[in-house]
């Protein structure tokens, strides 16, 4: 028996463990079937006996049928009696190695959601061979045990890059203050305009790190309306032109038929906006974006005449690039919080970090996926949206 480590002060809970438990209700389960069984025989065999004897013409007063009775008896309880003790020990042994192996696999399961509660995020349990249910509850585990391991790296990072951005506009801000305070500088129009400047990043970076939060717990209003992809796509296109016009790097949008979409037009708008400043911020001049879009039919469910679904399927928008590319090790964070691949670019030549995290956490609040694909460095990159039709 174990003490229970959640009884309230002052009471003891005593529990038992799941395989002593598991034993003793199989152990109880054996007795009183052969309790029954012998029970049964014990009620039932007699008159079988006797009805027997009747139609042999025995008189059951006889000492012949005194003499078949008693053996009858003897045999019925011995064999039944021993049939009964060895039957229970071959279960007991059953139930026992059963309840050994259920109870070594929960152990192991509670010790490691006991380490992945303490940070130890590597710890791994192993199917213990029990069935389908105790290799979903191992895998269940390893899968929360993964996905805390990535938060914990992400939030480490996060927390990292973080620092990294406020240290320079406060260590810019505290040697312009230190200046003015020593008589160094003079409190005029360039000096103000610095300090305003550093204070205008760390504010802008409060609104970032405000902006992912709301965004990835979906708490941004999104207000759908029926419009379509190429009036999202053109809308984008121009308010981005002068920027790329600036730098010198092309920006097409493909022919394609317009598909009606359901979407929050000012939303999806953010989405697109991200992604050419993106693609902008990773393409050198004489580059070229593409912006380019296609209907998916869905093969999924078949349209039947009288049903409800369109079976229109979703429209893949793609915005890609000629830039830098992406390596394949970075392809799984880019859609993190802060994460950028050149850790050297600063925020304003690197961008904040989570332009792409809000991106997605919008496509997905419309029922959508995001993904990024890139054959590798200097081979440009592709970021596809796939929403569903209206």
């Amino acid at each position: 028996m174990t003490e229970s480590p959640q009884a309230p002060p002052g009471r003891r809970a005593w529990r038992f463990a799941v395989g002593t438990g598991l034993m003793l209700a199989m152990t109880v389960v054996v007795l009183a079937t052969a309790g029954s069984a012998l029970l049964v025989a014990w009620l039932m065999a007699p008159n079988i006996f006797h009805d027997h004897l009747h139609q042999a013409g025995i008189d059951q007063n006889s000492n012949q049928a005194m003499h078949v009775e008693r053996a009858f008896t003897d045999a019925v309880g011995l064999s039944w009696g021993l049939a009964a003790v060895v039957s229970a020990i071959l279960a007991l042994a059953l139930s026992w190695y059963l309840a050994r192996r259920v109870q070594r696999t929960v152990t192991a399961v509670a010790a490691s959601t006991a380490q992945i509660a303490d940070g130890r995020y590597d710890t791994r349990v192993a199917d213990g061979g029990l069935g389908r249910e105790f290799d979903d509850l191992a895998d269940a585990v390893n899968r929360l045990a993964q996905q805390l391991e990535a938060s914990e790296a992400t939030r480490r990072r996060m927390l990292s890059d973080l620092a990294h951005e406020m240290r320079t506009p406060l260590a810019t801000i505290d040697s312009y203050l230190e200046a003015i305070d020593d008589g160094v500088r003079q409190p005029d129009g360039d000096t103000m305009a610095i300090l305003h400047a550093g204070t205008d990043r760390l504010r802008r970076l409060a609104e970032d790190v405000s902006s992912v939060s709301r965004a990835q717990e979906r708490a941004l209003s999104v207000i759908p309306v029926r419009t379509t992809d190429r009036a999202l796509q053109e809308t984008a296109i121009a308010a981005a032109a002068q920027k790329y016009a600036a730098k010198g790097v092309a920006l097409r949008l493909d022919d394609a038929p317009a598909v009606t979409i359901e979407v929050d037009p000012a939303r999806m708008g953010q989405v697109l906006g991200n992604l050419l400043n993106n693609a902008l911020r990773h393409t050198p001049t004489g580059g070229l974006v593409r912006v380019s879009s296609k209907q998916e039919p869905s093969h999924a469910k078949p349209w039947k005449a009288g049903s409800n679904s369109s079976g229109s399927g979703h429209v893949l928008i793609s915005v890609s690039d000629t830039g830098e590319g992406i390596a394949p090790e970075h392809l799984a964070h880019v859609f993190d919080r802060f994460y950028r691949a050149d850790t050297a670019r600063d925020r304003d030549h690197g961008g904040s970090g989570i332009g792409l995290t809000i991106a997605r956490a919008l496509v997905e609040e419309h029922g959508g996926t995001l993904w990024a694909a890139s054959d590798g460095p200097g081979a440009g990159a592709v970021f596809t949206m796939r929403l569903p039709v209206a």
